[in-house]
């Protein structure tokens, strides 16, 4: 599946690990973001993605040395430059957060800080209709949600693995065991019901 994904902002140095995962180093220098509170607009961070329509679930393990603030790796799923979500782990004040930027136009940020420094997080996210389900875990088997965003709905998207650097010089990031299985059509389902 990894082999036929393709790069936005391709980093100098990355490899794809048994068709399943992708380590990196991440581009120093690099972040995506839109206007709100900063003022600046971003889109230089590297993004490893495949096109997907309909509705589906994505898994994926991510683990990074982060070094310097804002060091961050996850999952983006995008429209266009102006309309995408990020999700993973940002590292923020020496702490792993979990992090979700949603951008219709203007990006909005939200934050949990953890009480540890976990080696790995998993990812699940989930989207459907017109909204998108992120939920984290720390051990692959307790998943607790994070966010439900809305997100335009029968629109294709680009769906991948992303990571950036801000105000650092880069670190390796590792996504594992990634996966994206399509889900059955709800309202296709609700009408095959009704109309019985």
């Amino acid at each position: 599946m990894m082999k036929k994904m393709q790069w936005f902002n391709e980093p100098d140095t990355w490899k794809i690990i048994n068709d399943s995962s992708l380590s990196m180093y991440v581009t120093p220098n690099t972040d995506f973001w839109r206007k709100t509170h900063y003022g600046f607009t971003v889109d230089d961070g590297p993004f490893y993605y495949s096109n997907v329509g309909g509705e589906f679930e994505l898994n994926v393990k991510i683990t990074g040395s982060y070094k310097t603030r804002f060091d961050q790796m996850g999952v983006m799923i995008r429209v266009n430059e102006k309309i995408w979500i990020k999700t993973g782990v940002e590292y923020v004040n020496q702490k792993i957060n979990l992090s979700a930027v949603v951008t219709h136009q203007n990006s909005d940020w939200s934050m949990v800080e953890l009480n540890q420094k976990p080696v790995s997080v998993w990812l699940k996210i989930t989207r459907r209709l017109d909204a998108v389900e992120i939920k984290y875990s720390l051990d692959n088997a307790d998943f607790t949600l994070m966010m439900l965003a809305y997100f335009p709905d029968n629109i294709p998207v680009m769906v991948g693995l992303t990571a950036a650097s801000p105000d650092g010089n880069g670190f390796d990031a590792l996504f594992e065991d990634y996966t994206i299985k399509h889900l059955p059509d709800k309202r296709r389902s609700e009408w095959l019901k009704q109309n019985k």
